[in-house]
């Protein structure tokens, strides 16, 4: 897994793809992120937001001028005029409602990439918080990021982590129905030829053993990545919408650093073009 970030800034550089990122509420932190992913040879960066507000930080990006970064961030994505977008500092549930309507998708899944604070990388779902509230959602969750992870050329170990120990039963209903739905998931996704261990409540260990980690619910793993990117010393790199068409990396507005996200949907768009061509 240590190989995998050279791999994603290896393909960003190689493809140097035209990446949007929305803009509210410019600082300069922010767009020096933006221009640091740029004269690192990582992508070529559009800012997409209110130009007034960005030109009087200064910026030598190139600019998409709007007041709704939300809608004009996925109308740059869906008509090709970009190769891959990031949230950026745009609302949360007007980008990913405007990416869902542009699709016609019911749903999204996120896989998040993160890193420990010894620099371990690893992968971790559902990230949202109203994401992965069934069984079925939370395997087809699992199979779309073993998927995708696979494209990395790195071959999925999956940590399914429930409420509390096996020795727990008994103690709690609640912590009693994720014991048994991670016994449950687990049988499942091993049934698809994906290496997977029901780790209990043991994230310890399963950050040992896996790299990809699937929390018990949305809260939980947003939870557990606002603990180790904010609070930890850790870092988050974006989490990415499973789709095959499109590129699109979430990121979360805390923080204000955008250079890996950039990276990564970079990367990304490299993978898809190479998987198209029937070369990865």
């Amino acid at each position: 897994m240590n190989t995998l970030l050279e791999a994603i800034e290896i393909r960003a550089r190689a493809k140097r793809a035209k990446v949007a990122m929305g803009i509210r509420e410019p600082t300069p932190k922010l767009l020096e992120s933006a221009w640091r992913a740029q004269m690192l040879g990582y992508a070529q960066v559009v800012l997409v937001g209110n130009k007034k507000e960005i030109d009087e930080i200064g910026t030598e990006l190139e600019v998409v001028d709007t007041e709704d970064p939300e809608k004009t961030l996925i109308e740059l994505l869906i008509s090709r005029k970009v190769d891959a977008a990031i949230r950026g500092t745009a609302k949360a549930s007007g980008t990913l409602t405007n990416l869902k309507l542009a699709l016609g998708m019911r749903k999204i899944y996120r896989l998040a990439l993160l890193l420990t604070v010894d620099g371990t990388p690893f992968f971790l779902a559902p990230v949202g918080i109203d994401e992965g509230n069934s069984l079925a959602d939370k395997i087809r969750m699992i199979a779309l990021g073993a998927e995708h992870i696979r494209r990395f050329g790195v071959e999925p170990v999956v940590g399914v982590l429930s409420g509390g120990r096996m020795g727990d039963i008994g103690r709690d209903r609640r912590v009693d129905r994720t014991l048994a739905d991670g016994e449950f998931i687990s049988s499942q996704v091993a049934e698809l030829g994906i290496k997977v261990k029901h780790h209990t409540i043991l994230i310890e260990d399963a950050i040992k053993e896996s790299n990809f980690i699937m929390a018990p619910d949305g809260i939980s793993g947003n939870l557990i990545f606002r603990t180790i990117a904010f609070l930890g010393g850790g870092d988050g790199l974006g989490a990415p919408v499973l789709m095959d068409d499109y590129v699109f990396v979430d990121t979360s507005r805390v923080g204000g650093h955008f250079t890996k996200a950039i990276m990564l949907a970079s990367a990304l768009s490299h993978l898809n073009k190479e998987r198209k061509k029937g070369t990865h």
